[in-house]
């Protein structure tokens, strides 16, 4: 193991990445741990040097990047044959360890990674800067959960150097996106497939498309339309299936144009979620049919328990509309001082859920019961006026 790397003194080797070693490394200036990515640049003398300077201008670019959830880097140079980046060290863990281990994890906790993904990869668009090879060994879980994007720009020239040397591209196959399959141009639309492809994992425990060989894989990419992730994980919400689906789509114009945009959705998505606040939750109130002890169907009750969100004067109007006679109505419209509604104001209102089934007493004549009820409500509007103004 070397001992130093321009000014940086290695201490440890801490395993090896894409193009080369990664070292935990001591900043002697200021005394500050870093990583280190080390790149080989062991090329013939022309494709080296333009190599070289596409390397400082990818490292730079990516250095200018300042956000929460991107690595930060401090720093470039070369000694010898290797030229290296010093970055932020982090203390965490990668996304793919942490995958390895759970397969999948719970939705709300999935949300909650992929949008601080998003939110640093929506940053680097913003700033030209297209990372190229989004995946879970490329995301650092940090502490309480903070996410840090790592390699951006990085991706963009070691494919440059293997297709130098070799012909071919170097990526992640299961992550690629079809533009890249393809080898064309790409844009910020391909981290966004490649942050849909990494989404479906997290939620099924397995990558969208699946092949024996990178041929088979790439083929995939390119023609099959994997199943929405909530038929192998239930808990998935349907809005969510629409998310991935969107991040996946072939077409670039019908796939998420940038970050931003799929931020919003999953944070729409993550509202829709039930909230864990560890704090039990009251039951929700239901219609509740209570029979008489002595078997006389005539005194059949029913317990309604309404939404506060019907507990209006409007609701109220509402109501005696659909159950009263025209002269209560009238009646109630002065003592209200409001405008009877018209049946599509009414259907506007309306739940969309279905209105519970009331057994009516044998006793008690259709329309009969809502005149009474209305004398009820009338009679408990007025007091609480009255007592409003008394006190």
């Amino acid at each position: 193991m070397i001992s130093q790397l321009g000014r940086y003194e290695v201490i440890s080797e801490l395993g090896q990445g894409a193009m080369g070693v990664v070292y935990k490394a001591r900043d002697p200036l200021i005394d500050r741990e870093v990583a280190i990515k080390t790149i080989n640049l062991s090329l013939a003398l022309e494709e080296r040097e333009e190599y070289e300077a596409r390397f400082y201008q990818e490292a730079k670019a990516a250095g200018r990047l300042s956000h929460p959830n991107i690595v930060t880097i401090y720093d470039v140079g070369r000694t010898g044959d290797i030229a290296y980046i010093a970055m932020e060290y982090l203390h965490g863990r990668e996304l793919r360890d942490v995958l390895n281990e759970n397969k999948t994890l719970p939705v709300s906790q999935v949300l909650d990674i992929i949008i601080q993904v998003a939110q640093g990869l929506a940053y680097a668009h913003e700033h030209e800067i297209v990372h190229r090879d989004v995946k879970p060994s490329n995301v650092m879980i940090v502490r309480d959960g903070h996410v840090k994007i790592t390699d951006f720009g990085i991706a963009r020239m070691a494919s440059a150097a293997v297709r130098t040397q070799t012909g071919m591209v170097l990526g992640s196959p299961k992550y690629m996106s079809p533009e890249q399959v393809l080898g064309k141009l790409t844009d910020q639309r391909s981290d966004i497939f490649s942050l849909g492809v990494m989404l479906y994992e997290m939620l099924t425990g397995h990558v969208p498309f699946i092949g024996e060989n990178v041929n088979a894989i790439m083929y995939q990419t390119l023609n099959a339309i994997p199943a929405p992730p909530s038929n192998a994980n239930p808990s998935v919400p349907e809005m969510l299936n629409y998310i991935v689906a969107k991040a996946l789509a072939k077409d670039l114009e019908a796939r998420y144009q940038n970050a931003g945009e799929m931020v919003n959705d999953l944070r729409a998505c993550r509202e829709t979620l039930p909230r864990d606040t560890g704090v039990a939750q009251p039951a929700k109130r239901t219609a509740t049919i209570t029979r008489s002890t002595d078997g006389d169907d005539s005194k059949t009750v029913v317990a309604l328990g309404l939404s506060s969100s019907f507990d209006s004067t409007e609701a109220t109007m509402r109501l005696a509309v659909m159950t009263a006679s025209k002269e209560e109505v009238e009646e109630l419209s002065k003592t209200l001082r409001m405008e009877r509604p018209g049946m599509a104001e009414i259907n506007r209102a309306a739940p969309r859920t279905a209105a519970p089934h009331v057994v009516r007493s044998r006793a008690e004549p259709p329309g009969k019961g809502g005149g009474y009820m209305l004398l009820v409500i009338v009679v408990l509007i007025v007091v609480g006026l009255l007592s409003a103004l008394i006190f």
